[in-house]
């Protein structure tokens, strides 16, 4: 019989509550002001403190100022294209509208 010792592997940092990488980033060295942030910049400051490279995120394309511009552009679109009385394309960008806006509140 061999006696394996069972390596406990450590859960991802994204996977850990904020309050278990507060008690990670106190014990950590260099790290300060743990108690002062939140679960994002804890994740970040222990990466640093343990010389792990921060994965790239996929860059957004788009700014929630060039999202307002294209709100901008579509409802003057909308606006002419109610004023011809054509009800379906005003519906058409009245939706994309929408579908923007709530992309700006998920950029921001």
């Amino acid at each position: 019989m061999g006696n394996k010792k069972k390596e406990t592997k450590e859960k991802p940092l994204e996977k850990m509550t904020s309050k278990e990488l507060r008690e990670l980033a106190m014990n950590t060295d260099g790290v300060t002001g743990a108690h002062g942030m939140n679960k994002e910049e804890l994740i970040s400051e222990i990466r640093k403190a343990r010389g792990i490279e921060e994965p790239t995120r996929k860059k957004t394309d788009t700014g929630v100022r060039e999202l307002k511009k294209k709100i901008r552009e579509l409802k003057a679109k909308r606006e002419s294209a109610q004023a011809s009385q054509d009800e379906r394309m005003a519906g058409i960008y009245r939706k994309r509208m929408i579908r923007l806006k709530k992309k700006t509140r998920r950029v921001a």
